[in-house]
């Protein structure tokens, strides 16, 4: 009953603001998205550690739109539910606050994968795939 309160509240955050997406995050969306979509399918095949991967690129990418920021951290929170892992549900609430309120004026570390394993103030190098995409999208905003 707790975890599903959990996921229901992460599922009214995860869809809150997203009519009124800034251009940067519009366009990085089908990017974001794919990554997500590729995470759910992983999650449904059982391959949870790929699922969490692609969860992390999603952050990557979508981590200067604090729309998706806050979505990509409240779906690794329900990773870490589903997983049942204390440590990195736990570390998600902190990264959903910190992403809400930090995203938008650049409070962010560059590259950072998102997860619970790593500190949420290291920046991380961008893989040359990712750097390209968010260039491209940036050069077109």
């Amino acid at each position: 009953m707790k975890n599903q309160r959990l996921i229901a509240a992460s599922r009214i955050i995860i869809f809150l603001g997203e009519g009124a997406l800034a251009t940067f995050s519009r366009r990085i969306a089908p990017y974001v998205k794919a990554e997500l979509l590729k995470a759910s399918q992983n999650q449904q095949s059982k391959d949870y550690a790929k699922a969490f991967t692609h969860l992390e690129n999603a952050h990557v990418l979508g981590q200067e739109s604090t729309y998706w920021h806050v979505k990509v951290h409240c779906l690794m929170m329900l990773w870490g539910i589903r997983q049942q892992d204390v440590t990195e549900t736990f570390g998600q609430l902190i990264r959903i606050i910190g992403a809400a309120a930090l995203t938008a004026i650049n409070g962010v570390p560059v590259g950072n994968t998102g997860g619970s394993n790593v500190s949420p103030m290291k920046s991380m190098p961008i893989s040359p795939e990712h750097a390209a995409i968010i260039a491209k999208v940036k050069a077109n905003a």
